[in-house]
């Protein structure tokens, strides 16, 4: 065997000796590592002597380890699919079949079309929530899985096989696109744009790079996670051993060829149990502070909403993503000079805020959610508009353009299919009230004098300050 020191299979040098940690009977030495052809390549450059961080004794952690990494691991395994679920989902929401949805055009990688379901009327309240609040909590748990790891992401050789090159990309995939999904996603939730490009564009297509790499790593992984976590904490089976380590009992995970346990490992200074406690507790806090913005009952703890928690007075005291002045919309636009405009029959209807009034009207109590994350119950007062088509002669509209008094922007227009504007309580809301109590007029930023309220629909497709509906007569 060659004199040179190879870092991978040597125990730590003098320099770098430390205090035996309680239970060490030998220096700790690296399994010799596999290598793939050309293995005098690989071997050779192994021995290149490198700095810090390539070497393995800088990462000198003795909680890191399989098993530790494992239980990150198991726990990104469940949550992370319902994130990436929910955020297909949200897309599809948006009714892509029109164009509307953010980005329009993908390409390849548009999914298929379906008409979104206006019931249950919750569905895409628990949707965003699902997906921005639980993307919020998995934050630490991305960030510990990620320290984790972080030996492996300057292993050398970078690679010691062609094998282990697919395995290199597919974790570049992963952990470059979990962190742009995660924090272009939450700073998204903020309603921060400085990273100067189209959100909508770059998360949808940095969503399928992050998807590629998940699941090529689950499926390069999985077996080993499976193994480290019925092995137990350091290989001793008992996986309910942590609960009740002190940091004085806590031993470095034993070495092997996944390359995570330290070397030169130092005293630890938190138990394994603490560590999970302080990922955990960190989760559950901000969870806390999110939660609120979906759950009404939680409002008052929802410290993480953008912009405050106050938005106007009564039951107009609630999100406003887009006000009057930033549509740039002169008020004397709408009113007593607002009319609304139906066409898709024989002719024009056009009718003023209190004739609209006098029409029969409609009350239901219905969810408003965002794509943000942030949602509310309110009660709802206004023409169904199932009632509208009829009077303006298209009973059964194959779908419905809804202008707003807004002429530019992603708010300044929707479409809706059949089932949205046939549902029952899919309306033209005049008026809002907090559930149980009177409706009043809905306040000027809210969209007075009208907008579309539609169950399970995004928010941004609700229209504010409505100047027309046409409504599409299904093809002959």
């Amino acid at each position: 065997m060659s004199s040179t020191l190879d870092p991978e299979e040597t125990a730590p040098s003098t320099a770098d000796a430390r205090t035996p940690v309680a239970g060490d009977e030998a220096p700790r030495r690296s399994p010799e590592p596999e290598y793939g052809f050309p293995q005098p390549f690989f071997r050779a450059l192994a021995r290149v002597p490198v700095p810090p961080p390539a070497d393995p004794r800088t990462w000198r952690s003795p909680l890191r380890g399989t098993w530790l990494t494992s239980v990150f691991g198991s726990v990104l395994l469940v949550g992370l699919p319902i994130v990436i679920l929910t955020g297909l989902l949200s897309y599809i929401a948006y009714g892509p079949r029109f164009g509307q949805a953010m980005p329009a055009d993908v390409g390849y990688l548009h999914l298929p079309y379906f008409d979104w379901p206006t019931n249950p009327s919750w569905l895409y309240r628990l949707n965003q929530g699902l997906h921005v609040t639980l993307g919020m909590i998995l934050t630490p748990v991305v960030l510990a899985k990620l320290w984790s790891v972080v030996p492996k992401l300057f292993a050398w050789p970078p690679v010691r096989s062609a094998a282990q090159l697919l395995e290199r990309i597919s974790l570049l995939a992963l952990v470059g696109g979990v962190l742009f999904e995660f924090v272009t996603g939450l700073m998204n939730a903020q309603y921060d744009y400085s990273f100067g490009f189209s959100f909508y564009l770059a998360h949808y297509f940095g969503a399928w790079v992050f998807i590629a790499g998940f699941v090529s790593h689950v499926a390069l992984k999985l077996p080993t996670m499976i193994r480290a976590l019925r092995a137990g904490p350091g290989g001793t089976g008992a996986f309910g051993r942590w609960l009740h380590d002190t940091p004085a009992d806590t031993e470095p995970e034993p070495m092997d060829n996944t390359g995570l346990a330290a070397l030169a490992p130092d005293e630890p200074t938190l138990s394994r149990r603490g560590l999970l406690a302080m990922v955990g507790g960190g989760s559950v806090l901000v969870g806390v502070l999110s939660v609120g913005q979906t759950w009404d009952a939680l409002r008052p703890l929802a410290l993480l909403s953008p912009r405050g928690q106050s938005y106007g007075t009564g039951p107009n005291d609630f999100q406003i993503n887009r006000t009057v002045s930033g549509a740039a919309i002169d008020p004397v636009q709408l009113g007593d000079g607002w009319r609304l405009a139906l066409t898709g029959g024989a002719s024009e209807v056009s009718l003023r805020r209190d004739q609209l009034l006098a029409l029969r009207l409609h009350t239901a109590t219905l969810p408003i959610a965002c794509v943000e994350g942030w949602s509310t119950t309110r009660t709802w007062t206004g023409v169904r508009l199932r009632d509208l088509a009829a009077l303006a002669g298209v009973p059964d509209p194959d779908s419905a353009v809804v202008r707003s008094v807004e002429t530019t922007g992603a708010y300044a227009r929707a479409t809706l299919q059949n089932d949205q504007v046939l549902d029952p309580d899919a309306m033209l809301a005049l008026r809002v009230g907090n559930e149980g109590e009177e409706t009043v007029d809905l306040a000027l930023d809210h969209g007075f004098p009208a907008r579309v309220i539609v169950p399970a629909l995004p928010g941004v497709h609700n229209t504010k300050w409505v100047a027309a509906i046409d409504f599409r007569p299904k093809p002959v």
